[in-house]
């Protein structure tokens, strides 16, 4: 596993190398991981989030949390986790973090099942619809290198072609 500089994780926005790669599996949950949730947690809650990727804090590790009231108390964590979907697509708007200033219809489907692991190592599997589901499937996209931004159709590209022209020169 990389070394991980907690301190130095940040909000990273598209289109940064760690956002386009695939994440690697998490190999031993140590303090560095407790560590990493944290961090991961303060800055989902800074920028108003209802969950965060490791990748959109700079680290390339399959391990995403989510709050979907956007509290600290009811955040979840979800280490190496694989996530199936089942039912029908429902089209919605979608933002995220990494990709601010965008918002776009994203067709996800309806549920999801989830299995992971937690910060104590225990595995756990969740059948999840709604806005979990959503949540579930948008995370696990950051863990494959996958924005919104490769979700979007042609005319979202061309509609939002500004704001990510604007991210794209940040970088």
């Amino acid at each position: 596993m990389t070394q991980i500089d907690v301190d130095k994780c940040k909000m990273t926005h598209y289109p940064a190398a760690v956002l386009g790669r695939s994440a690697e599996p998490v190999e031993q949950i140590d303090e560095t991981i407790h560590r990493l949730v944290a961090k991961m947690t303060d800055i989902m809650i800074e920028n108003n989030g209802v969950g965060l990727a490791a990748p959109q804090a700079g680290v390339g590790l399959r391990l995403f949390i989510i709050s979907l009231d956007g509290s600290r108390e009811n955040v979840r964590t979800y280490i190496n986790p694989t996530v199936t979907t089942a039912g029908d697509l429902d089209e919605k708007e979608e933002g995220c973090l990494s990709v601010p200033g965008v918002w776009t219809k994203i067709r996800r489907h309806m549920r999801a099942k989830v299995t992971a692991t937690d910060l104590e190592g225990n595995e756990f599997t969740e059948e999840a619809d709604g806005l979990y589901a959503r949540c579930l499937q948008h995370e696990s996209d950051h863990l494959d290198g996958m924005t919104v931004v490769n979700r979007m159709g042609a005319a979202a590209k061309i509609a939002h072609r500004r704001q990510l022209k604007k991210l794209s020169e940040r970088q």
